[in-house]
């Protein structure tokens, strides 16, 4: 993995043409990764539709956006609460009513190091059932439309997917035992990606090739992650985490995902991230994937769970 595709500096948007005419959809766009890969993508001339949980926020974020990039910006949003099967449903509603085509959906929202166990209003472990089941389903209902489009799926994970367990723990999957906020957005994290290339394969086999699907992380970013979702404890270790060169900014860590969205000629199979040590910061380019996340046999096994869980079935 030394050698990066994209030369000594990575990937960085300088590499993106004119995105007039192209549409993303992105969850989670209020702050963070996901505000700026937004930012870079309607800088490039897209339109944006943001799928975030506070409509309020929403507004007045566009609203800042049109300030600073100007009012021309396309740009709107639609109310989601990944953590509410019955919100996402409505809001896959929405944006196909609305929006024409997706040239990609980009999966960033997310929630972490949650210090108690909470459940979702469907019964699921939170963090498994915002990261993980509520994009699954969001993916579901709108790949009809990825697919009309040629479009593609890019699914931001995080290097916390071998931090935890390194497995899916199918008998505990809601941690009703012996719960560890670590554990478990470790294993939301790799149930995500894990779904990537399970995705992949499935559309290989039924020679659907119009859909591409990546995964990627975003290294170490100050974001609000943390902050809006962890404990005091790791708050403050966060805190201090990003006062130092090992965390990057949160622009930096959106290029992986517009990278996803944009770039021509990605290999599907690969992981993309910033490629430094530990893979915290540094040029944008393909990471090492550890090989538990592409376990054909837990893979399978999650989609099927996972189709349960939310009720819904891919025509695949």
């Amino acid at each position: 993995m030394n050698k990066n595709k994209f030369g000594s500096k990575g990937w960085t948007p300088e590499r993106i043409g004119s995105l007039i005419r192209k549409i993303y959809v992105i969850t989670g766009a209020t702050s963070g990764t996901g505000f700026e890969a937004s930012k870079i993508l309607l800088s490039k001339g897209a339109k944006v539709v943001m799928l975030n949980r506070n409509v309020q926020k929403s507004a007045e974020v566009i609203a800042g956006l049109k300030n600073e990039l100007g009012d021309d910006i396309d740009a709107f949003s639609i109310q989601i609460d990944l953590g509410d099967l019955a919100s996402v449903r409505k809001a896959a509603e929405e944006v196909l009513e609305n929006v024409p085509r997706i040239d990609a959906l980009i999966c960033n929202a997310a929630i972490a190091q949650v210090p108690k166990r909470q459940l979702t209003v469907d019964g699921f472990e939170s963090q498994l059932g915002v990261n993980h089941f509520g994009h699954f389903l969001l993916q579901g209902l709108l790949f009809s439309l990825i697919e009309k489009s040629k479009g593609r799926i890019v699914t931001v994970g995080s290097m916390g997917y071998k931090l935890g367990l390194k497995t899916i723990k199918f008998d505990n999957l809601n941690r009703d035992k012996d719960y560890n906020a670590n554990d478990a957005y470790s294993q939301s994290k790799l149930a995500q990606i894990m779904s990537v290339y399970e995705l992949q394969d499935r559309l290989k086999k039924a020679g659907r090739n119009d859909v591409k699907v990546y995964a990627c992380h975003p290294g170490a970013s100050r974001t609000s992650l943390i902050k809006t979702s962890g404990s005091l404890i790791m708050r403050f270790i966060w805190f201090l985490m990003t006062l130092s060169p090992f965390v990057q900014s949160a622009v930096k860590g959106s290029y992986p995902e517009v990278m996803c969205a944009t770039e021509e000629d990605l290999n599907q199979e690969g992981f993309y991230g910033p490629t430094g040590r530990g893979y915290w910061t540094g040029p944008v380019g393909e990471c090492k994937l550890e090989p538990f996340a592409k376990d054909k046999k837990a893979a399978e096994k999650l989609w099927d769970i996972s189709e349960k869980a939310v009720e819904f079935k891919w025509n695949l």
